[in-house]
């Protein structure tokens, strides 16, 4: 019998609530109202609407806890040592462009560790979740992050600078990409970073790696990943932390050549 902690409890039926107001905004979308936060990067009424939803349902359930949501910013509650890190729609060009691959994000921090976390793919009705101890589950069943030790046999996920993001980057994004394109089995960009961390947990993904990301699109996905047996660095081999540029996840096994591949101006060799 799984038994989940009462703080995940509230995280998870907020995310399926959330999640059904966005399946039915997503079959609309021709009808919503888009305004953009920058060039290639657009926040929608359904984003809105469901960070709302989230909000209140965390509140009513912890009204003590402080929040730090995508789109609103911080929530200092009285109780300054618990959080709630949201991201109400991970992949909004996705969803606004009728592609069927965005998540709710909803991680819980104390004292500045990341104990538990949900994403939440609700096209797909796919529960990623994980607490500290308890191990990483997909819906009711456990899950591991692969097994494989050679990165010419492993599948691996980035991010790609866009339009308003990463401009200065891309030139060593690109030397990143062309070694993983030469030495991987194959790279692949979905554009919704929780999902990739539940990917890798999940073993669908064998490696991850991006620049750039925020805590709400990470917290719910490092605690997955880790409880799945997962290692997570930062762009130094150091362990990930919110402030680090980068963010590399994989299993143990793949992690060292991993490291290298994307270090820059690495000279890498094959795991084996």
């Amino acid at each position: 019998m799984i038994i989940r902690s009462a703080n995940l409890n509230v995280m998870m039926r907020a995310a399926q609530k959330a999640g059904r107001a966005l399946v039915r905004d997503f079959g609309e979308i021709e009808n919503l109202q888009v305004s953009t936060k920058g060039p290639g990067d657009f926040v929608s009424n359904a984003d809105r609407k469901a960070e709302k939803i989230i909000r209140e349902e965390l509140q009513k359930a912890r009204p003590d806890y402080s929040l730090l949501m995508e789109e609103s910013g911080a929530h200092v509650g009285e109780d300054k040592d618990r959080q709630f890190i949201v991201d109400p729609l991970d992949g909004t060009t996705n969803f606004l462009h009728g592609l069927p691959h965005w998540s709710i994000s909803i991680g819980f921090e104390e004292n500045g560790e990341v104990l538990a976390g949900c994403v939440y793919d609700p096209i797909k009705d796919e529960m990623f979740w994980a607490e500290r101890g308890k191990g990483a589950y997909l819906n009711d069943r456990r899950i591991r992050v692969s097994s494989r030790n050679r990165l010419d046999q492993s599948i691996v996920a980035t991010g790609i600078p866009h339009i308003g993001r990463g401009d200065d980057n891309r030139g060593q994004f690109i030397e990143r990409l062309n070694r993983a394109m030469t030495q991987t089995a194959g790279v692949r960009r979905w554009g919704t970073a929780s999902l990739d961390l539940a990917y890798v947990a999940a073993g669908r993904f064998d490696a991850f790696w991006e620049r750039g990301l925020s805590p709400w699109d990470v917290a719910a996905g490092i605690i997955i990943v880790k409880e799945a047996g997962g290692i997570l660095r930062d762009g130094d081999g150091k362990p990930y932390r919110f402030d680090a540029p980068d963010i590399l996840a994989s299993n143990e096994r793949l992690q060292s050549g991993f490291q290298s591949l994307i270090k820059d101006k690495a000279v890498t060799k094959l795991s084996h």
